[in-house]
């Protein structure tokens, strides 16, 4: 008699803790998704959405659909970072603690879209606006950070991986016509490791100041080549057109 009714107890406690889990993965995505939108704004001064967020507490696994960085004010373009999916893996247990220790943010065929030139565009001031927030490179914090923007949680990211990533730029070097040019990988390692980890506002300036550069990079890069090349093209049917003149003058003279 007891062992049935010890087994019950067992039975009973297992279908709690599966459901307990069950539940908390379930609000566990929307706690991010939450998590995200709140944050990020206070950090870029721009709007941040996300589709949906999506973690397993049992394997760690999960992944962020959705994902769109705005511009800031003055930008006429609908985004600044857009992002179709993210996978990430975490280790369940530290869900729960001070420090979030996710193993590894894989982002999948970012979409960047630059507004202006190599030193002011949208990405600059937002990167701006992320200095600011977070007392970077040599600024003060607009206020302190507050328990709404994660302040007590830190991170730890083991792999960080950014691939397949697109830019999307139209410059007076491109006849104001937009063009799309690769961006390359961009692979961080290690972040927050140690004891007091990493917040989100240094996690995000980290990345995004990355993303920033590679950008700038092949804006001035690879669209410098690009203008090259148009205004060859351009000279090219400049000088045919004119042979085109030069010849058709002569002829005209010796029918006479």
């Amino acid at each position: 008699m007891m062992k049935k009714i010890l087994i019950r107890v067992v039975i009973g406690v297992v279908v709690v803790v599966v459901v307990v889990l069950v539940v908390a993965a379930m609000f566990l995505g929307s706690i991010v998704k939450k998590g995200v939108e709140t944050v990020g704004p206070t950090l870029t001064q721009t709007d941040v959405k996300l589709s949906s967020a999506s973690i397993s507490l049992l394997s760690g696994s999960g992944s962020i659909k959705g994902f769109v960085l705005g511009n800031p004010a003055g930008y006429k373009g609908d985004f600044a970072i857009k992002v179709g999916k993210v996978d990430l893996g975490v280790q369940p247990a530290s869900v729960f603690g001070d420090k979030v220790h996710i193993t590894h943010l894989r982002v999948e065929a970012p979409e960047i879209a630059i507004e202006g030139g190599p030193k002011n565009n949208n990405l600059t001031k937002i990167m701006d606006n992320v200095e600011a927030a977070t007392g970077g490179a040599g600024s003060s914090p607009a206020k302190p950070a507050g328990p709404s923007q994660g302040a007590a949680r830190k991170l730890q990211v083991d792999d960080f991986v950014l691939t397949g990533g697109k830019v999307h730029v139209s410059t007076l070097l491109t006849g104001g016509q937009p063009v799309t040019l690769p961006l390359p990988d961009i692979h961080f390692t290690n972040l927050g490791e140690g004891p007091d980890g990493i917040t989100a506002g240094e996690l995000t300036r980290k990345i995004l100041g990355e993303i920033t550069s590679e950008t700038i990079t092949v804006l001035t890069k690879d669209v410098a080549n690009l203008g090259k090349g148009l205004m060859n093209s351009a000279t090219g049917a400049l000088q045919g057109a004119t042979e085109k003149v030069t010849k058709g003058i002569g002829d005209l003279f010796k029918k006479k």
